[in-house]
């Protein structure tokens, strides 16, 4: 099977007396692992689906988060950006990722090839896969939807000025290499799990890998025409915040299967407590971080900053994602308010460099993904600081330098900018030819 998470597999063989399934009375099967099999399965699915509902918050965070002119750009990148990471996926990541301990280049390249094959129709038990485990379709399902995760941070920190198809050719490679690639060092079993890494659910392997590639492809962009004039920062409100609330909604209950579903497994009492554990420190982490960042605008601004509101939620959940498990409802709480508190400093912090992210996704997604990869070290004693700091700078050096290849690249073959007058007018008309208020539009 091609899950290689450090989760304990013997442990779903135990036997389910107490779950109330029917027994199975041929000869020689054990009919609790069928029970183990079908909820591990079960777990993915739903969890996936879950995650899979992350593609809606992303859409309607940064349809909210735009200025009007740009929200059907936004809606058509995400519907796409989605469809492609699903196919190419398909056609060459889940195998990049999942080697199934066979490397071209050992620990650091995959040696399986081709596209992802699932189980034949009507597959029983000893043509499954891995039937002591969970079914081939229920695993790409999950790992696809992560993978498409990834590429949604990227499109809301480059919004207003990217040109739409050189950011669909960046989304290719980005879900069919990058990611994949550098996710199996870690969750396909290679060099940095190896080495001890942690990385839960992605704080790292997901969240920070968007944004390095985010950051990268905004330090080569550059910001919006008239964000920066005279050593000021020029607001340029979004268009919508009661989208961008019920997008930073759906995203928190997403994230319930995003963390959850992590935990790999649903075929005994310790792995049903443990994703109840998880759902409870997910949900009290995004908690603290919204009202870290409640508290800290109140106090820093006089009045709370909705924006920072949002993100310090969402902080707070991606503060939680490296290690969802072994903290208390209190230590989630605060690493999720470290969370918040980050996004409140450090979104100031990126317009007085002039790295202009329209929806704040660098600090929530780089920088506390970072925060939260650091803090395994305070709940899980098998956590080294040290090989914790050791993998976020192999991630980042790997994704910057791979990711400003393809930018640069992208930029001189195509140009990755729209021309000065229609950034101006909006990239719904000038590269869509529609808009999404029509009727609100000045003519």
């Amino acid at each position: 099977m091609k899950l290689a998470r450090n989760i304990g597999l013997a442990s779903a063989m135990v036997a389910l007396p107490t779950l109330g399934f029917a027994q199975d009375a041929t000869p020689g099967v054990d009919a609790a692992s069928d029970t183990i099999f079908i909820l591990n399965s079960l777990l993915f699915l739903v969890g996936g689906f879950l995650v899979f509902w992350m593609a809606a918050g992303f859409a309607m965070l940064e349809a909210g988060l735009v200025r009007g002119k740009n929200v059907t750009m936004q809606l058509i990148k995400n519907i796409s950006l989605f469809s492609l990471a699903a196919i190419f996926y398909y056609l060459i990541g889940y195998n990049l990722m999942y080697p199934l301990g066979t490397w071209s280049v050992d620990g650091v390249l995959s040696g399986v090839w081709g596209v992802g094959v699932l189980e034949a129709v009507g597959v029983g038990r000893d043509g499954a896969d891995d039937y002591g485990y969970a079914s081939t379709g229920s695993d790409f399902f999950f790992q696809l939807m992560f993978c498409a995760t990834t590429a949604s941070i990227v499109s809301g920190t480059l919004a207003e000025r990217i040109k739409l198809w050189p950011f669909l050719i960046f989304t290719i490679i980005l879900t069919a290499i990058i990611y994949p690639l550098q996710a199996s060092w870690k969750w396909g079993g290679g060099f940095l799990d190896e080495a001890g890494f942690l990385d839960f659910a992605g704080s790292t392997v997901v969240h920070s890998v968007g944004g390095w590639a985010a950051l990268t492809g905004a330090l080569i962009l550059g910001p919006r025409i008239g964000k920066y004039k005279d050593g000021r920062t020029i607001p340029m409100p979004g268009s919508n915040l009661t989208l961008a609330t019920l997008g930073t909604f759906i995203l928190w209950l997403g994230w319930f299967g995003f963390n959850g579903g992590s935990q790999l497994a649903m075929g005994t009492v310790g792995d049903v407590a443990d994703v109840s554990r998880i759902f409870a420190n997910t949900n009290t982490a995004a908690a603290g971080g919204a009202i870290a960042a409640l508290l800290l605008t109140q106090f820093m601004y006089k009045k709370p900053d909705l924006t920072m509101v949002l993100n310090g939620a969402l902080a707070g959940l991606v503060s939680i994602t490296a290690e969802p498990l072994t903290p208390t409802l209190g230590a989630a709480t605060l690493i999720g308010a470290v969370g918040g508190v980050i996004v409140v400093f450090a979104i100031p912090m990126m317009d007085k460099l002039k790295i202009d992210d329209v929806v704040g996704a660098i600090p929530v997604h780089l920088i506390a993904g970072i925060w939260g990869t650091i803090a395994v070290v305070f709940t899980n004693s098998d956590a080294s600081l040290g090989t914790q700091l050791y993998a976020i700078i192999v991630v980042g050096i790997f994704t910057v330098v791979t990711s400003g290849v393809v930018w640069f690249i992208l930029n001189a073959v195509m140009g990755l900018r729209v021309d000065e007058e229609a950034e101006i007018n909006g990239l719904d008309m000038a590269e869509l030819g529609m808009e999404a208020y029509p009727e609100f539009s000045k003519g």
